[in-house]
């Protein structure tokens, strides 16, 4: 049998059911040819609560894919859609008012339900902000703003009077 200095750990937990995790990862590897080797914090170097998972250095590979399986990493798909690509609608000028603009604009947007993001300015105030939201939402967004503007200060008066009641 293989000393455990000569091992690799492959899975570590601290979880409260670290020790049949650790067990679960071991089974499977198992049952994959692949020789493991549990070791709790008993051993020189684990600390106090943590299980680990060690296997031979020439298994390290096929056993880390087997693990991220496990954890359903590896059965992630990636979204490569650009529906959530951040497109801007909104830009601000350059000026000493321009970021409390884009935070209105911002807030606008979500009380609506669209998530914002400010990008831009502070660092260097003079280039201006934009807001951008998921292109999906870019038409409703443009819309939302559209009507904002229209209904000027005196709407935003009225809102902010009716906030403090």
């Amino acid at each position: 049998m293989l000393e455990t200095m000569e091992l690799v750990t492959i899975f570590r937990s601290a979880d409260t059911d670290a020790k049949e995790e650790a067990a679960a990862v071991a089974e499977t590897l198992q049952q994959e040819g692949i020789a493991p080797t549990l070791v709790d914090d008993s051993a020189p170097g684990v600390p106090e609560g943590v299980w680990e998972v060690r296997v031979p250095p020439a298994d390290r590979a096929r056993a880390e894919e087997l693990v991220a399986t496990m954890n359903g990493e590896a059965e992630e798909e990636i979204d490569e859609s650009h529906d959530l690509d951040l497109e801007t609608v909104f830009s601000t000028g350059s000026g000493s008012t321009e970021e409390m603009e884009a935070q209105t604009i911002q807030n606008i947007l979500q009380a609506n339900g669209i998530e914002a993001v400010v990008v831009g300015g502070t660092p260097i105030p003079s280039t201006g902000q934009e807001v951008q939201v998921a292109r999906e939402q870019a038409a409703e967004a443009r819309r939302l703003i559209a009507e904002a503007l229209a209904s000027g200060p005196a709407a935003a008066d009225e809102g902010e009077a009716a906030t403090e009641a």
